[in-house]
């Protein structure tokens, strides 16, 4: 399970003019705002961006300066493979830490969509037992049911995080991933096809 939320692309007005420095050519730009405040590449920028990007990561530096913050909420087995993208990326999670106990355990904290019957049947013991556990630790604050908790806590438990990337953090993601066994990368990757010109410098361009 993954829900990818709150999506913002920032800051491409000042990229594609960066794109523009080696060769001076900013009389070039022509660019502009639509009604809707979208930022609308003309067909020179759009021709030199694309460019730039078959040109290789050398060349498609101001792609690092194009932006993207999300809410993403997945199950901790998946953010383990997230994690593997930390340069260039900032992420702000839900703690487990500080709130583990702050609220009831249910089936829907957890990623059970693919288990099967019989398995999402035992599944269901763990998380009552997890709830077992925090009601102890709400009575007593004693610290080895806080310990339980955080140990016994199953990867498929769901954890929300605000992550900031760039387009090139989202090239790299797109084509390591895109045929990835788990589904939520395939989801994420069907979002990042959708994003404003990604496409055309990264999937028209690719030879």
């Amino acid at each position: 399970m993954i829900k990818l939320e709150k999506i913002s692309v920032m800051n491409f007005e000042n990229a594609v003019r960066g794109a523009r420095n080696p060769m001076n050519s900013w009389d070039k730009t022509d660019s502009y705002y639509d009604e809707k405040g979208n930022y609308i590449l003309g067909e020179n920028d759009l021709g030199l961006c694309m460019r730039l990007c078959k040109a290789g990561s050398d060349h498609r530096k101001f792609v690092r300066q194009i932006f993207i913050s999300i809410d993403i909420t997945a199950p901790l087995y998946w953010w383990k493979e997230f994690d593997t993208y930390k340069v260039g990326t900032v992420a702000n999670s839900t703690s487990t830490m500080h709130k583990i106990h702050s609220k009831e355990f249910t089936l829907d904290d957890f990623s059970c969509d693919h288990m099967t019957e019989e398995c999402k049947a035992e599944f269901v013991k763990v998380v009552e037992y997890m709830e077992v556990l925090r009601q102890k630790y709400l009575v007593d604050k004693d610290k080895k049911y806080w310990y339980d908790m955080i140990q016994f806590l199953p990867s498929s438990y769901n954890q929300m995080r605000t992550c900031t990337l760039n387009y090139e953090n989202l090239a790299n993601i797109y084509y390591a991933r895109k045929n990835h066994k788990l589904e939520e990368w395939h989801e994420l990757c069907a979002l990042i096809e959708k994003l404003p010109y990604f496409k055309e410098f990264f999937i028209d361009t690719k030879e």
